[in-house]
């Protein structure tokens, strides 16, 4: 999706990256739209727009935390609670960063305590 030149120009490097959507953001939103089906990596890989050399990784890492299950060439959505804390988190987050806005990384640094100081 374009933007305007004026957005372009003032904003961020990194506020241009990409859209808030990360790989595994898409692979959760496929397989929980089809919670009573099973995919091969191709299967979730068309049906997301991952990258062929991204989807294997992403998978591993959902079914790491638990939010994937896979058996032989087929991947599911996870146990119905783990999920569900998955969406609780994200929802969260979400709203937390709509109604105050995102963290700044070098804000929050500059508060943060120094263990070093405590020596």
């Amino acid at each position: 999706m374009p933007i305007d030149i004026e957005t372009f120009e003032s904003s961020p490097e990194d506020r241009l990256q990409h859209n808030g959507e990360t790989n595994a953001d898409r692979v959760m939103r496929f397989l929980a739209a089809h919670p009573d089906q099973a995919f091969t990596q191709s299967e979730i890989r068309n049906g997301t727009k991952v990258k062929a050399g991204s989807i294997s990784v992403v998978l591993s890492r959902l079914e790491d935390r638990g939010l994937v299950r896979h058996k032989g060439n087929y991947w599911a959505l996870g146990e119905a609670d783990d999920v569900a804390a998955y969406g609780s988190m994200f929802e969260s987050t979400r709203t937390a960063n709509d109604r105050f806005g995102e963290e700044d990384m070098n804000e929050w640094l500059a508060h943060a305590v120094d263990d070093e100081d405590d020596e």
